[in-house]
């Protein structure tokens, strides 16, 4: 919110910045606190919403001695702690006491990537460098780890671990500037545990990022293939490899454990019930994840590229793949050649109706193989984020969109005002 209202009004409101900061750092210290119960940055349980991907029903605890330790929790809080230290470091421009913040909070970002990265002594990787994929864990009693073989967006939150920063942000930080120097290029204990490297782009810019160059290349053709967690509407939950693939075997503490792809209402009561993680289109993780591949792609540039499984292996860009991605997001409510949205069931008023069918639901999840509109129907702000997609999608070509449809001549009103406000012919605060 703080880097839009500055896009849109040419600063940034500080105090806004530092009200919410304060608050975030005691939801950041109940998570260092109170969901690392053994105190080796590894992270467990707390509702970040993922928590319905699993092979048990995590609302009954797992046997006494036996532990998840999950790779989307461990990953959500060293995403956090890169969202805090570039937040203080926006606000030591003015303020240089926020610089000790900015260096505590990096460190504990460092130190988390070192247990997710498999270098700590006192927890394996949550990395599977045989399937190149971030998978949970279950410790037992004597201490082993099992894997959960299940592919899922759970492995996709490291991604969103992600942060540029720019020399304006360096500029009054000489303590935090050292401390990058001394862990250049992701080092920590002599190993390389996270993609920070010390180089700047061709911009001054600077990478902090969870997921490395390598990684990026073995975990991304799997989001760009049709036939894992790419569909027609965005980023499976789960991939559609488990629609065969549901067998795991036998987990300790679980049992048979088993997997079931389902692209739209839960088959099951357990989880939650119809509220699914398990093969549905989330908005807002697949809209997290197409930043996490912009910031990528304005570090790296285009000469950074990956295969896309989807355009037949073709290489592509970081900010292709982002723009793929959005674009299937955006189908959910693009007319097809049938003259249908896809969010809406065929005989709905919003469908054809002229006093509705310019009228937008907004859902808590999409069918990933219809785009149809689940569950429940109040998450405007969720859904709200397409129209940011669309604009990026016609960005570049807003002079000329707007020379072809002038005035009530867009297709829609949502369009419209979409177009006002980014051309800042709006003055609501959007």
């Amino acid at each position: 919110m703080f880097r839009a209202e500055r896009v849109q009004r040419g600063q940034g409101d500080l105090h806004f910045l530092e009200r919410v900061m304060h608050k975030l750092l005691m939801n950041y210290t109940w998570w260092l606190n109170k969901k690392d119960k053994d105190d080796n940055n590894i992270f467990e349980g707390g509702f970040l919403g993922m928590d319905n991907i699993s092979v048990y029903d995590r609302s009954k605890p797992l046997p006494p001695g036996y532990s998840l330790k999950q790779a989307d929790a461990t990953a959500g809080v060293a995403m956090l702690a890169l969202n805090m230290t570039v937040m203080a470091l926006e606000l030591a421009v003015e303020d240089s006491d926020y610089e000790e913040i900015a260096i505590q909070c990096y460190a504990q970002f460092l130190s988390i990537a070192n247990v997710i990265s498999g270098h700590a002594v006192e927890c394996p990787s949550l990395w599977d460098p045989q399937d190149g994929f971030f998978k949970d864990l279950i410790m037992d009693p004597d201490g082993q780890c099992h894997r959960i073989d299940v592919f899922s967006f759970v492995g996709l939150i490291p991604l969103m671990a992600t942060e540029v920063i720019d020399r304006r942000l360096l500029a009054k930080v000489p303590h935090f500037r050292q401390m990058l120097r001394e862990h250049e290029d992701g080092m920590l204990d002599r190993h390389t545990v996270c993609a920070c490297p010390e180089r700047e782009n061709a911009r001054g810019e600077h990478l902090l990022a969870l997921v490395g160059n390598d990684r990026l290349l073995r975990i991304l053709p799997r989001v760009l293939d049709e036939k894992q967690f790419l569909s027609p509407f965005g980023v499976r939950s789960v991939s559609k490899i488990h629609a065969t693939r549901r067998d795991l075997g036998t987990l300790p503490g679980v049992g048979q454990a088993v997997i079931e792809y389902a692209p739209g209402e839960s088959d099951s009561p357990l989880f939650g019930g119809n509220s699914n993680w398990r093969g549905p289109v989330w908005m807002p993780v697949n809209y997290a994840l197409i930043q996490a591949l912009e910031k990528f792609h304005r570090f790296f540039g285009d000469s950074f590229t990956v295969a896309a499984p989807c355009l037949h292996d073709r290489q592509i860009s970081l900010g292709a793949a982002a723009k793929l991605i959005a674009d299937r997001l955006v189908n959910i409510f693009r007319r097809g050649e049938n003259g249908l949205i896809p969010a809406f069931p065929p005989g709905s008023p919003f469908q054809r109706d002229p006093h509705w069918r310019d009228m937008m639901l907004f859902h808590e999840y999409f069918h990933a193989d219809t785009g149809q509109g689940l569950g429940a129907a109040h998450q405007t702000g969720w859904t709200g984020l397409v129209v940011n997609l669309m604009l990026r999608r016609y960005r570049s070509d807003i002079p000329e969109f707007w020379r072809k449809h002038p005035g009530n001549q867009i297709p829609t009103a949502h369009a419209q005002a979409a177009m006002q406000t980014t051309l800042g012919k709006s003055g609501n605060r959007t």
